[in-house]
Order: C-alpha cells, then sequence, then structure tokens
C-alpha cells in the first residue's frame, strides 16, 4: 500500500510546541499554530518582522533581560550551528488589544540551527514552551503543613539543579563568545586602519561581516593619498568568510595599497595585484575594484577585476555605472596581461560610492535587481551627507543589522 508523501508545511503547522522559524537576520519567516495561540498573534502580525521587534523587552520592567539573553543565544547558534537551550527565563510580551501593555510570560526555550545546502545555517528553529502557568502556580500553591511531599521536592530541586546547570552553561558561553568577539573586532580594527582616513572628512566606510563570522570577513576597503592632486579609493572581496579570509584579505589589501603608491593607475595596481595573487593560497578568485580621483583635473580613473561596478551619483540623482573597465577577478589571467581602464569625469558634489556584493546580492535574485535596488536607494538620498548616505543605503537595502554576505562600503563626495 502506497503511504500519501509527507506534507512538511502540515506537519510543522499542526506540532503542538511553539515554534517560530527565523533567517540569519532573525526576520520571522514562518510560525506554527502553537504559536500563535501561546502569543495571541496572527500570521501577519509576526511574518517578515525583526523578532525582536515583535517582542521587545518590557519597557516597564527595568530588570528585563529577554532580548538581553535571547540575543546571544540565537548569535551563538549562527556562529557554531549547535543548537542552544535556554534556561526558563521570563520575556514578558506586548497585549495586542492593549497597545504599550505588557503581559508577564515564563518561557524554556530551545534554539536549534537547519543548515542549508552549503552547510551554513540557514534558519533557526524557535521553539518554545510556555510555563508561565506553573511559575504562577508554585507562586500561589498551598502546601499542606507548609511543606512539600518527598516525590515533589526531589522533583523541584531536580529542576532548579537543571536550571542553574544551564544557566551557568549559558553564562560561560556568553563570556566565550564576547571574549572572541573582542578578539575578533581588534582583528578587524587593526587589519582594516587606513591612516589617510583620517584627511578625508568627506568619505564614509562602513564594514559588515556576514552574520556568524565574528565580526571578521575577507571584505575590505582603503583609501590611499597619491603625490600631487589626488587619492585613490578600493573595496576588495575575498571568497569566504571568517579568519582565513581575513587573513588573505590582510595581504591583498596592503600589496594594492603599495601598488597604488608605485605604480601609473588603478590597471597597473590591479595588474600587480593579480599576479601576487598567484602565490596567496585561497586569494584566486578575489575581486576588487580601484578608483583614483583626480581632484585637479577633476576626473575618475578605474579599473575592476571582476567586481560589481562603482556609481557616480551625481547631485541631481542621476548616476553613471564604472562598467566600462572590468575584467576577471585575480588571478584568473595565467599570464601578464595588461588589464583595462576608463575614466570619466566628475562635477563637485558628485558622490562615489563603492561596495562589495554582499550589499546587493539576494539569494534567488539576479544581481541586476539588486543593483538596481541600489541605484534607485541613491537617487532617493543624493542630498544626503556621506555619513548619512551610507547609513540610510544601509537600512534601506536591509542589511543594517548584518546579513548574510559580508559588506564594504565607501562613499566618497567630490
Amino acid at each position: 500500500m502506497r503511504r500519501p508523501e509527507l506534507d512538511h508545511a502540515a506537519l510543522f503547522a499542526a506540532t503542538p510546541s511553539a515554534c517560530l522559524v527565523l533567517d540569519p537576520e532573525l526576520v520571522i519567516v514562518d510560525v506554527n499554530q502553537a504559536y500563535l495561540q501561546a502569543t495571541a498573534r496572527t500570521r501577519d502580525d509576526l511574518l517578515g518582522q525583526y523578532v525582536f521587534d515583535a517582542f521587545p523587552d518590557n519597557p516597564a520592567d527595568p530588570d528585563a533581560e529577554g532580548v538581553q539573553n535571547l540575543h546571544p543565544s540565537l548569535r551563538r547558534v549562527l556562529s557554531t550551528g549547535e543548537p542552544d537551550t535556554m534556561a526558563v527565563q521570563r520575556y514578558d510580551i506586548p497585549v495586542t488589544e492593549r497597545p504599550g501593555e505588557f503581559e508577564e510570560r515564563w518561557w524554556s526555550t530551545i534554539n536549534t540551527p537547519v543548515p542549508g545546502p552549503d552547510g551554513r545555517v540557514a534558519w533557526i528553529i524557535h521553539r518554545v514552551e510556555d510555563v508561565t502557568a506553573f511559575v504562577h502556580s508554585r507562586r500561589a500553591r498551598p502546601m499542606p503543613g507548609g511543606r512539600l511531599s518527598e516525590r515533589e521536592e526531589a522533583m523541584e530541586a531536580e529542576l532548579y539543579v537543571r536550571a542553574r546547570a544551564l544557566q551557568h552553561l549559558n553564562e560561560e558561553l556568553r563570556r566565550a563568545h564576547a571574549r572572541e568577539r573582542q578578539v575578533a573586532l581588534t582583528l578587524q580594527e587593526a587589519m582594516l586602519h587606513s591612516p589617510d582616513l583620517a584627511g578625508h572628512r568627506d568619505i564614509a566606510v562602513r564594514y559588515l561581516p556576514a552574520i556568524g563570522s565574528l565580526n571578521v570577513c575577507g571584505d575590505w576597503y582603503d583609501i590611499v593619498d597619491l603625490p600631487g592632486d589626488g587619492f585613490a579609493v578600493a573595496v576588495g572581496d575575498v571568497v569566504g568568510h571568517g579568519l582565513d579570509a581575513a587573513a588573505v584579505m590582510g595581504m591583498l589589501r596592503s600589496a594594492l595599497s603599495a601598488a597604488a603608491r608605485s605604480v601609473e593607475g588603478p590597471a597597473q595596481a590591479l595588474k600587480v595585484l593579480g599576479l601576487y595573487a598567484r602565490s596567496v593560497d585561497k586569494a584566486l578568485a578575489t575581486t576588487a575594484v580601484q578608483a583614483l580621483i583626480d581632484t585637479a583635473g577633476r576626473q575618475v580613473t578605474y579599473s575592476s577585476a571582476g567586481h560589481p561596478p562603482p556609481v557616480l551619483l551625481h547631485a541631481d540623482g542621476t548616476h553613471a555605472l564604472l562598467d566600462r573597465a572590468t575584467d576577471p577577478p585575480l588571478g584568473a589571467h595565467p599570464e601578464q596581461v595588461p588589464r583595462p581602464q576608463a575614466h570619466l569625469p566628475y562635477v563637485p558634489g558628485d558622490t562615489l560610492v563603492l561596495y562589495t556584493d554582499g550589499l546587493i546580492e539576494r539569494r534567488d535574485e539576479d544581481i541586476d535587481t539588486g543593483l538596481t535596488r541600489l541605484t534607485d536607494a541613491l537617487a532617493r538620498y543624493s542630498t544626503f551627507s556621506p555619513e548619512r548616505l551610507a547609513d540610510a543605503l544601509l537600512a534601506r537595502l536591509g542589511v543594517s543589522a548584518g546579513a548574510r554576505d559580508d559588506i564594504a562600503l565607501v562613499v566618497v563626495r567630490l
């Protein structure tokens, strides 16, 4: 007898444990009926919401720690790929019919990763059990003779020990994660330090590692002052994430910075970098783009090694793509061949935007769609200062809190 195929969506909807499904940006992408009943929400209330926008801490409770405890747990799942069990905790939730009011709730929580085809965490199942009634009953329950039975004492002692053990483990993991993150932040700052950037108040830079990558990645930016009236700006993208990619990034970034100071023009600098990349393990297929800004001649000269095109934004919101000098990524040429180079004029007040592909690429979406989304956002914010424009772009493109891929962004007011 042939059995019908399992309807996994129906199984998830019907499972008695309350569950949310989160993407790596911690946005709610699915929810089952048990969760909706436990929180008195509808699917429309939750789907597409950042989980901590849907469930913020109770502002009336100065001791509220729901977000503080849950956020590190979710980050640990993303970074380790392992489930994380949380101790029973209080996490009040908003009362839907009374805006601004919160209801006391207690939860037992397990966060479980779901790997994608590439082995990275694609989703998180956030499963909760509402134990509010149990907590309240323990407060109000009359004790015969003022004491629990022997069996009840044993059960309560076991629950207490387990809860304390879980709490202790979570605290240890939180401290370990904080130490690793501090090391990563220090490494990031050292590897991305651009001494010449301090002299350019009209340049804004942003660096966002992929979610779960300990704040280090293979993307980079650099600003190099050159003799005479000009400076060079570059961004690059090493394949992969984490410390290995960051180490390769550091070598390539330094090599390109040196090349920009010693050869003539971006094409020559990328040619030198390509030759160097062939001798660096895991450096092949790196993309990079460099633009030289001639402030006296008001001209941008650029060359790209397989990188998404920079955008020259005009004050009226129109733009030009720097896409006429694109060659394959570093190391793709087996021999020393010239790289292309192009230039275009600018007028004071124009803005040059360089970025890595994490800013515009989305899963199951053509890159041209992402590029159009970027240029539409630039037109919308063309009058913003570089700092405001950088933040507005990240927010408009939905990556302010991080994305699946690393992001480097440079905004130059010319």
